[in-house]
């Protein structure tokens, strides 16, 4: 008897593929990124201040470099305002210009 006289499928490449295989190749989950939320506009109470280098130091890499607002996610406003006080705060040493 022949392969598909018992039921079987053919070994060939050409038939159609299994239905997981077409699913994870075919089908792509639509990729889903939560909206970062900028930290002043949510929370009033903060301030930016360059007296405050604690909070800086949540804005600057172990390098000393100010992280950009794309990673942060904080609004266009605030990443200037942001970026003066650590300035001043780096002109006054309160922060690092560069790590060693």
């Amino acid at each position: 008897m022949s392969e598909q006289s018992e039921g079987k499928r053919p070994e060939s490449s050409d038939g159609p593929r299994p239905q997981r295989l077409q699913r994870a190749s075919g089908f792509r989950r639509p990729f889903f990124r939560r909206r970062k939320v900028c930290v002043f506009c949510a929370d009033k109470t903060l301030t930016i201040e360059y007296k405050d280098p604690k909070l800086m130091g949540r804005f600057i890499t172990e390098r000393g470099k100010m992280v950009p607002s794309r990673i942060t996610g904080i609004c266009a406003t605030h990443q200037r305002g942001l970026s003066k006080a650590i300035k001043r705060a780096r002109n006054i040493a309160l922060l690092p210009f560069v790590v060693k």
